[in-house]
């Protein structure tokens, strides 16, 4: 099986998940944890509500402390980068760090979950991560 990472930037790249996983994102979910959610789905992990409640802890952690500011920064920094050549260098530099802090994320949560094995149970957890049924099935198909 693929790590994570690697499922979860083919995942990304599939036909309407970016957009997807954008709408997600405006309504306050993290995407992170959303695509962690599709893996452990896709490998049929038990879904345990401690399992759910570490992943949260651990994703909200970093997003308050690395996701959020660095998004926060590139948004506002759109007009601004748009003055010079040299602000729009510094602000692609910004969304790539934007990109390496998402990836550690997801490093982490994929070390928090390597040793939880796979089940013959079902395994709803985007459902329990409140994901609507229209996007847990976009998720579920493309996967």
């Amino acid at each position: 099986m693929r790590d994570l990472w690697a499922f979860a930037t083919h995942l990304y790249a599939q036909p309407g998940i970016e957009a997807a996983c954008l709408r997600w994102q405006e309504a306050g979910g993290d995407v992170c944890l959303l695509l962690c959610c599709a893996y452990l789905e896709q490998r049929q992990v038990a879904l345990q509500p401690e399992r759910l409640a570490q992943l949260q802890q651990h994703a909200a952690a970093w997003h308050s402390q690395w996701q959020a500011p660095l998004r926060h920064l590139r948004m506002q920094s759109k007009a601004w980068a748009a003055q010079s050549p040299a602000q729009q260098a510094l602000r692609e530099q910004l969304k790539a760090l934007e990109l390496a802090s998402e990836r550690v994320l997801l490093e982490q949560l994929a070390a928090l979950t390597c040793d939880w094995p796979p089940s013959t149970d079902p395994a709803p957890w985007l459902s329990a991560l409140g994901a609507s049924s229209a996007l847990a099935a976009l998720l579920r198909e493309k996967f």
